[in-house]
């Protein structure tokens, strides 16, 4: 693949960085909206849909790590094109089920809640940091700089498959007291 102009990289980079601020902003001015939005009850499985959607992410993010180290180039950038097509799919699905619910509180007590806790907020901050990190990697595989998205993915694949994980801990964790 040829090699980018700089100004393509800035360009690119502008639109990386913009996204990696836009995404966690739209995301909080939607959970802090007080009055929801009716969609129909379908959007009360939204919930267990991501958590199916982060599982299946996590095992993709495995199964690329496997590909790669096999150097199977091909079916690695299949699994990782697809736990990134998840992950937009999750933020949709995300959006959709806090614009039409409020957030469910975490009933549990004793030494769970603050290991819930603990896991929610790692969780949400690191998927937060995440997404500009995979957006690069991403962004540097399709444009061939394999050289800089190696580089990248030694932070995002961690962040990514514990970000991945650790919403279907949580999910685990609160899914009792979900509303029905």
């Amino acid at each position: 693949m040829e090699t980018l102009q700089p100004v393509q990289e800035q360009k690119a980079s502008r639109v990386i960085n913009i996204l990696s601020i836009a995404i966690p902003i739209a995301v909080a001015v939607m959970l802090g909206i007080r009055q929801k939005v009716d969609l129909g009850s379908w959007t009360s499985y939204l919930p267990h849909v991501n958590a199916v959607i982060n599982s299946i992410t996590a095992v993709l993010l495995l199964m690329g790590l496997y590909f790669i180290r096999r150097k199977n180039v091909v079916a690695h950038k299949r699994t990782m094109l697809s736990a990134f097509v998840l992950g937009s799919l999750f933020l949709v699905c995300y959006i959709l089920y806090h614009i039409t619910h409020e957030s469910t509180p975490f009933g549990g007590q004793g030494w769970i809640r603050p290991i819930y806790y603990f896991l929610l907020i790692s969780h949400i901050v690191l998927s937060i940091v995440v997404v500009w990190f995979v957006l690069r990697a991403v962004y540097f595989a399709l444009s061939g700089q394999i050289a800089r998205h190696k580089r990248t993915v030694k932070y995002t694949f961690p962040i990514w498959l514990y970000v991945s994980i650790t919403g279907v801990v949580v999910y685990l964790l609160i899914a009792p007291y979900y509303q029905h």
